[in-house]
This record gives C-alpha cells, structure tokens and sequence, in this order.
C-alpha cells in the first residue's frame, strides 16, 4: 500500500495513469503494458556505453544464456554469431543504431538466409534516446532491440510485444480473441468498439491482423476483456528472402576467377564483402541449390600471405563450430601446407582440375580430416 501511495505521488495526479495503475494492481491488465506506458510518461535515463563493452555485455550475456558465441568479428557487416541447439543468431552490435551501415544489413541478410541464421541488431540508444525496453525497432528491415529486451528473451524466454514505427509504439492484437469474446457475450462491433472508445472498422481490422494498435487502446481493451490480447514478438521466427543461388551462378557479372570456377563445379556461390570469408558456397542438387546443407566457407583470395592466412584461420575455424559449416582456403602458393590450423588448403590449378562438386568436396574432406 505504502508503494502503490508513493508511485500516485510520483505520477504527479495523472489521473490515466493512475487508472492503470489500479487496474494493473487488481490484475486487469498485463504488467509489460502497464511498465510501457508507464515509462512512455515518465522517461528512462540514459546510460553511457561504449562499443566494446557493449559488445562485451552481449557475449557474456549469451554464453550465461547457453549460448555458444563466435570471437568478434571487427570491420565485418555482423561482430559475432551465437548458436543454441538449432537457433543461429547473427548479431550486429551498436551504440547509436541509427549508424547502421545500410550495406551491411543487406549482406547480413543474405548471410544470414544462406546460413538459415536470425539476423539482429543490438544497440543502446538511437540519436539521444535510450532503446526502450520490450520494443522492437527496425533498421533497413533488420529488427533492432536494446540490450535489456536481449537479456529478457535469452534469460527468461519473454519476447517483446511493442513495435517502434512512425507515429510512435504499436502491439498487434490477437484478433480472435477479439472475435471469441464477442460472440461470447452476443456483442456487435460497435458495441465492442464504443466500450474502447474506437471505431467499429478498427475493431473489424484488429479482429483479421490488418492493423496494428497502440498500447493505451491494448490496455483498456485486456481491462474490458480482463485478460493479455497482445501477442509477443518472435524475432527468431521471422521470415526472410532466400538467397537465389540459381541466379547468382548464373550471373554474367560475377568477376572472381575462383567463384566462377566454383559455379562450374555445380556450386551456388555468394560473394561477400563485409565479412570474415570471402564467400558461401551451396552444392547444387539434382534440381536445385539445396538450403538444407550448410554452406561451405571459403577464402578466395589466393593471394594473400601464409601470415594473413594464419589470422584468417582462427577466424573461420571459430566460425566453421558455431555454424557447423566447412571451411578452405585457395592459394597458389605451394609451399603452404595443405593445411592451416585446420582449415583445408586447396590450390587453385586443383579447384581448376576437380571434374565436379564431388570431387571437390572429397578433396576438402581428406585435407580436413588430416
């Protein structure tokens, strides 16, 4: 009692708050929807964190989740990927999201749909505002959320229910709870719609998911149907565009000697910039590139120093465990082993001579298991 006088207090006689607040007490509404609203009103500091401890805070996060987490990647479109029985997470980390590189949301994309991984970003704040918590934002159509929304879906499996959109906060709506209830109580939807003091076509579009709504409509609806109608977001469960490996094998444009000859060996390949390879790799069936098979990761460049090489080896090897991938290496170099730190090396007149997809992958495999 002494707390419910004191946050009366300090909601400074906001008589719609105050209403909620009662009404989250007797259990009317949700306590997520009643907190939202709450801090829409009142505010959230703001706390100072740079880059690496942010990045820091997420792996320790994750690894405390049971995750198996990636090193960072530095200069790559994402920093780190993080695995849990089947759930792949590819995630960039920010301070400020609005510094998202809008290249690299379309190559973690792609990256991400090769690897059938959930891409996503984690920030701190956008411009000078603090990322709410249980709220999902969106970058270039990536789902961005803030670190307290990651801590509650790894530690606690609650998801969030508020989108950020232009115009402010939305939820969507079970809309057959909406429908139930009113046939329940032999209700119109105008009747239904003059009891939230909204209109009787957003009822009608709430009910068939056309529309989002926002949180104080929410509220007042779960108190006039005394229960949660706000459904969660799944941020692991969102459908992406799939890589088209018949069309970028087909692609006149491709200039990469070895991606070309990858192509004629039967493989759907996607070149990448912004990342710790050079590219994926995807077999191609009887009828198609297959998406079931994990991607080979391979490094193109036949170029570069055994020194560099070396580095690069950590780095696909750490990758090559959390996504249960292959990885290789091409070099013209024949002095290097056929080996680096675990990492196949195959030179390029060898990619060249390999009669097919087969032969090639055979190849990786006894220089692997080596």
């Amino acid at each position: 009692m002494i707390l419910l006088i004191i946050l009366i207090i300090i909601l400074n006689n906001n008589l719609l708050l105050i209403n909620y607040l009662f009404k989250f007490k007797n259990n009317f509404i949700s306590f997520k929807t009643f907190s939202f609203v709450l801090k829409q009103y009142m505010g959230v500091p703001m706390e100072t964190m740079n880059r690496n401890q942010v990045i820091q805070e997420i792996s320790q996060l994750l690894s405390g989740g049971g995750f198996e987490t990636s090193q960072v990647y530095y200069q790559s479109c994402f920093d780190m990927a993080a695995r849990k029985k089947l759930l792949l997470i590819l995630l960039k980390v920010l301070v400020n999201i609005d510094s998202v590189n809008e290249a690299h949301v379309q190559e973690i994309r792609k990256v991400a749909s090769t690897f059938l991984a959930s891409p996503l970003v984690v920030g701190v704040k956008s411009k000078t505002h603090k990322l709410e918590e249980d709220v999902v934002y969106e970058r270039h159509g990536l789902p961005v959320i803030g670190i307290d929304t990651l801590k509650n879906i790894i530690l606690y499996d609650e998801y969030p229910e508020f989108l950020a959109d232009r115009g402010g906060y939305y939820v969507n709506i079970n809309g057959n709870i909406l429908k139930e209830y009113r046939d329940e109580y032999s209700l119109s939807l105008k009747d239904l719609a003059d009891l939230a003091h909204v209109s009787r076509e957003t009822i009608y579009k709430y009910e068939n998911d056309m529309v989002r709504a926002n949180p104080e409509t929410a509220m007042i609806l779960e108190d006039i149907l005394n229960m949660k109608i706000t459904v969660d977001i799944d941020l692991f469960n969102i459908k992406s565009d799939k890589t088209d490996f018949n069309k970028i094998s087909s692609d006149n444009s491709i200039n990469n000697e070895k991606t070309k000859d990858l192509a004629n060996l039967g493989f759907g390949v996607l070149e990448t910039k912004s990342t710790p390879f050079d590219a994926l790799a995807i077999e191609k069936g009887v009828n198609d590139y297959s998406t079931e098979e994990n991607p080979l990761i391979a490094s193109l460049d036949s170029n570069r120093p055994e020194k560099t090489l070396h580095k690069m080896a950590i780095s696909l090897k750490d990758l090559s465990l959390i996504t249960d991938s292959d990885s290789f290496f091409i070099v013209n170099n024949k002095k290097i082993k056929d080996s680096l730190d675990g990492i196949p090396v195959i030179r390029s007149w060898e990619l060249k001579e390999a009669e097919d997809s087969k032969e090639f992958l055979n190849l990786v495999k006894e220089r692997r298991d080596n």
